[in-house]
């Protein structure tokens, strides 16, 4: 099977990455040669792909802002045979479909971090109708794929946002309260907090964080942990 990569930003560093240790060959096509080039170079499994080559491909993955997902389709001669992958989370697929209903295209949209899926991999990607076998091997590696509304994806990512920035914020004013040096106050950001919610999420907090959890449910009235 030959797959095809357009977008060499941070999610598709992060999956080329994946690819790259499960030794998956991805032609990259960039408009700017040079670029493609470039990227290229950081991993064995890539080669570079011209625009006539697009049509060779069995699947290609567009890894690309919402924005330019149709702007690129329209720019270029494909054919009907290459499944097409929207990854905008931005954009609905039917959308895209409506736009081009002699394509075959397909939604597969990224639940998550580009810098977590880069380091820990285990990605959560959501579709929703079945994904032909080729389709499904391009993404084992990189986690899973799970059938579900693509408009839920924004609704989780507004709400993660929301909540993520509103702690930030309150630890940020908290510190500054407290006069707790801004590089304290960086590495509580960078690393203390983000490593705490992992482990929250993951069920395995310390002792003292779940001290600290208990603490939080009594204020908020909830259900102690034990």
């Amino acid at each position: 099977m030959k797959a095809g990569l357009v977008g060499i930003g941070k999610l598709g560093t992060a999956m080329m990455a994946h690819w790259h240790r499960n030794s998956i060959p991805i032609g990259i096509y960039h408009p700017v040669k040079k670029k493609a080039e470039d990227f290229v170079q950081q991993f064995q499994n890539g080669y570079c792909l011209s625009e006539e080559e697009l049509s060779n491909l069995d699947v290609l993955v567009l890894a690309l802002p919402a924005l330019k997902v149709i702007p690129f389709i329209s720019s270029i001669k494909i054919k009907g045979s290459t499944s097409l992958i929207n990854m905008a989370t931005a954009l609905h697929t039917n959308e895209i479909k409506s736009n081009f209903p002699a394509l075959n295209i397909h939604g597969v949209k990224f639940m998550g971090h580009w810098k977590d899926l880069l380091e820990h991999g285990n990605g959560l990607f959501i579709t929703e109708s079945p994904l032909p076998q080729k389709i499904e091997d391009i993404y084992h590696p990189l986690g899973k794929v799970i059938l579900d509304r693509e408009d839920c994806l924004s609704e989780v990512n507004k709400l993660a946002t929301f909540y993520a920035i509103k702690a930030a914020i309150e630890i940020e004013k908290d510190f500054s309260e407290r006069g707790i040096s801004s590089e304290y106050l960086k590495r509580a950001l960078t690393s203390l907090a983000p490593e705490v919610m992992r482990s929250y999420s993951e069920g395995n907090l310390g002792h003292f964080a779940m001290d600290i959890v208990k603490e939080v449910q009594a204020e908020k009235g909830g259900v102690n942990p034990d």
